[in-house]
């Protein structure tokens, strides 16, 4: 009699949940099918009263730049030799091993540290390093954004986010005032060459239920910032 009345109670629940998935399937139906007979036009311009051309001076540019990159808690240099201001900070820093974009121009690859070049290094290798060394595409001064797109002098995604430490250097005529002068620059790097864009604004930071903020969680724990006057090649 037991075992009947498990079997029974077996074959009801079985049948419920029959039941509630087929509950399930036909609402789901239902609202794909509403969504799919809504009429639909062609959506209308995006206004685009927003600023779209900055008007500061070159000096005023770099100052704004240098100001809001450092309120993200980074380290700004303004150098005009960008290898001796980076072997300074690595020494300071305690960096012995740098990993290095293949890309990276000779003038700012500093003496002191190991360089490491990246050529396909393993997650284990890049987490064994103590830093990277890279240049980036674009910087937005109203923002004190870095823009990493894949290129020579900035090396994949990974190697700029596993190291603890990334020293980027920031060449003067690569900063522009306003987010869209650099939504342009890169929209257009990225319909010719499928590049990533890796935005960075400060050390990789989170904060918990408390606010508490911690560091390093996500990528690099310090961010060092090299300003140099001069574009290289």
């Amino acid at each position: 009699m037991e075992a009947d009345t498990g079997s029974e109670a077996r074959r009801a629940r079985d049948v419920c949940g029959l039941v509630a998935r087929a509950s399930v399937s036909d609402a789901r139906t239902e609202i794909l099918e509403r969504i799919t007979s809504i009429p639909r036009s062609p959506a209308g311009e995006a206004p685009r009263a927003y600023r779209q051309a900055g008007t500061l001076a070159a000096e005023e540019r770099v100052a704004l730049f240098c100001e809001r990159v450092s309120e993200y808690r980074a380290d700004v240099l303004r150098a005009a030799s960008v290898a001796e201001t980076v072997a300074e900070r690595c020494a300071a820093l305690g960096v012995r091993r740098l990993g290095i974009p293949a890309g990276l121009p000779a003038p700012w690859r500093p003496e002191g540290p190991e360089l490491v070049a990246d050529t396909g290094l393993t997650p284990h290798e890049l987490d064994a390093l103590d830093g990277v060394l890279t240049g980036c595409t674009v910087a937005v001064a109203e923002t004190g954004t870095l823009a990493l797109t894949a290129g020579p002098r900035e090396g994949r995604r990974a190697l700029t986010l596993v190291p603890d430490v990334h020293v980027c250097v920031v060449e003067e005529p690569r900063i522009v005032e306003l987010v869209p002068e650099a939504t342009a620059l890169l929209g257009e790097l990225v319909r010719r060459e499928r590049r990533p864009i890796t935005l960075v604004s400060g050390p990789s930071a989170t904060s918990d239920i408390e606010l508490d903020r911690v560091e390093g969680v996500h990528g690099p724990r310090t961010l060092v910032v090299v300003v140099t006057p001069e574009e290289v090649p």
